[in-house]
């Protein structure tokens, strides 16, 4: 009897650690992708027009694999870029002068194959295309954003604009409901960016 109890205390120890087991090399699997690529804006640039000053800026790191299987499954994504202009001063607390976001959206059309992209900042124009580097590229990349007509800043005062950019979570069809679990793997949010100028 005592053997019999033995034996079943053994098999019970050796399933717990075999579920031990893989439930580490399963978060390992799931965390050593995650942590390798992290989003980053590059290319932060502040210049203007005759009438408006403009931010360029892109992302970079943001299609990772889960991503990027998702968006070919035919759900849609959507980039939020956040955009903030402020005076530089010395004594008070900085200026607030601008507080954008913006929203580039993506969703895949399996019969047309095709990309369609959607950029808020266009007034609604839709674009699309025929390769997953070309709408990446629609995706990642905000060129010629306006933030505030000149008019509104004072000249030779100094001013910082800081962006950031955010992939919103994936809204899945009620047939992936199962993969939940791993929709926080497709999440991101950089850091904050600074350039300052003055004007």
């Amino acid at each position: 009897m005592a053997t019999a109890v033995k034996k079943k205390h053994t098999q019970r120890n050796s399933l717990i650690t075999s579920a031990a087991a893989v439930i580490m090399t399963l978060i390992f699997l799931i965390q050593t992708p995650y942590a390798a690529q992290d989003a980053t804006l590059s290319n932060l640039i502040v210049t203007n027009t005759s009438n408006d000053l403009l931010v360029y800026l892109n992302v970079e790191g943001a299609f990772r694999e889960q991503t990027v299987n998702a968006i070919m499954s035919g759900v849609p994504a959507s980039f939020s870029f956040f955009i903030k202009l402020y005076q530089k001063r010395s004594i008070w607390f900085d200026k607030a002068i601008a507080d954008i976001e913006i929203t580039n959206s993506i969703k895949y059309n399996n019969l047309k194959k095709v990309f369609i992209v959607e950029r808020s900042w266009e007034n609604g124009k839709i674009r699309t295309a025929q390769s997953l580097q070309e709408a990446q590229k629609l995706m990642s990349d905000v060129d010629g954003l306006k933030i505030i007509h000149l008019n509104k800043l004072e000249k030779g005062k100094q001013y910082q604009v800081k962006a950031k950019a955010q992939l919103s979570k994936l809204t899945l069809p009620f047939y992936l409901h199962y993969v939940f679990f791993f929709v926080s793997l497709w999440d991101f949010e950089t850091d904050w960016y600074t350039i300052d100028f003055i004007y």
